[in-house]
């Protein structure tokens, strides 16, 4: 059975975020809320973590993936920015955008497109995102929590515990989320932003 740590939204109770962490650097698949929808987040480099997502959400191996960061310092080490690029970033961040941007080589291969060589950066605006990524001290690679032939991704805890039990080794409930995922944006090309999906963010500040 899956365990579940119910963790306050706004002030997460600093002793369960080290227990879901504590999930993650074993090698755990966790589910999780953010500033837009439910998600599904393991460490970096745990390949069977990362196999059980793909298995569950029946990815493709085209799938972009992403890391869900703390803040932008991040980037100099698993992303190729230019100037523009990051002021764009910086001002968009936190908040419900993912950025599609040139990994670099300390990204594990099957994180990334396999011919593009993209990976995807957030920076959410969640408390528990937040208290989760400060306490595991880099980031996590993130995944929607959007299930095969739904319509909507989860949002509802409730749901979420039912329909992942079995599936992740740990739930946050951290109430509700929204049904809107997150607006991404890709910067890999070198020639401004395009919106590759509108979703939770505005896409008007961005141009």
């Amino acid at each position: 059975m899956t365990e579940t740590l119910y963790i306050h939204p706004e002030t997460p109770q600093p002793r369960l975020i080290r227990q879901a962490v504590e999930v993650i650097r074993g090698g755990g698949l966790i589910a999780y809320p953010t500033d837009t929808t439910y998600a599904l987040g393991c460490g970096i480099g745990e390949k069977n973590a990362l196999d059980r997502l793909i298995r569950l959400r029946q990815l493709d191996k085209k799938h972009e993936f992403t890391l869900l960061c703390h803040d932008l310092s991040a980037l100099a080490i698993y992303a190729k920015v230019d100037n523009p690029d990051y002021r764009l970033l910086k001002a968009h961040t936190p908040g419900p955008y993912t950025f599609i941007l040139q990994g670099t080589t300390e990204v594990p291969r099957r994180l990334m497109h396999p011919k593009k060589r993209t990976i995807g950066i957030r920076v959410p605006d969640h408390a528990i995102c937040q208290a989760l990524l400060a306490e595991h001290g880099e980031p996590i690679m993130t995944s929607t929590c959007h299930l095969p032939n739904d319509e909507f991704p989860l949002t509802d805890p409730q749901d979420v515990r039912d329909f992942l039990d079995h599936h992740v080794d740990l739930v946050i409930d951290g109430g509700f989320c929204g049904t809107v995922e997150t607006t991404v944006i890709s910067l890999s090309q070198g020639e401004g932003p395009e919106v590759v999906r509108e979703g939770a963010g505005p896409i008007d500040a961005i141009y």
